[in-house]
């Protein structure tokens, strides 16, 4: 039995071992690769907001012109009379 057990925990040990080391570099691999990816997706939803905000304001200006249009043509009506 003592023999059964040794065979068993040095198959293991062959098994796990060479698992646990391609593991921890594949793992340095991909999380590298996974990080420059997030940086590259933060950087785009960075541009993104960026355009969002300037719409915003766009839309606002916009606004405030076309208000600004309204009380001129308001104001050229009263003129005209």
């Amino acid at each position: 039995m003592t023999e059964a057990v040794a065979v068993a925990l040095i198959s293991g040990l062959c098994v796990a071992v060479p698992s646990v080391i391609t593991t921890m570099f594949s793992n340095n691999k991909a999380n590298t690769l996974m990080n420059y990816r997030i940086d590259e997706l933060t950087k785009k939803v960075e541009k993104h907001n960026n355009v969002v905000e300037r719409m915003a304001l766009q839309e606002r200006e916009t606004k405030a012109i076309w208000k600004r249009i309204d009380e001129i043509k308001e104001e050229l009506e009263k003129e005209s009379e």
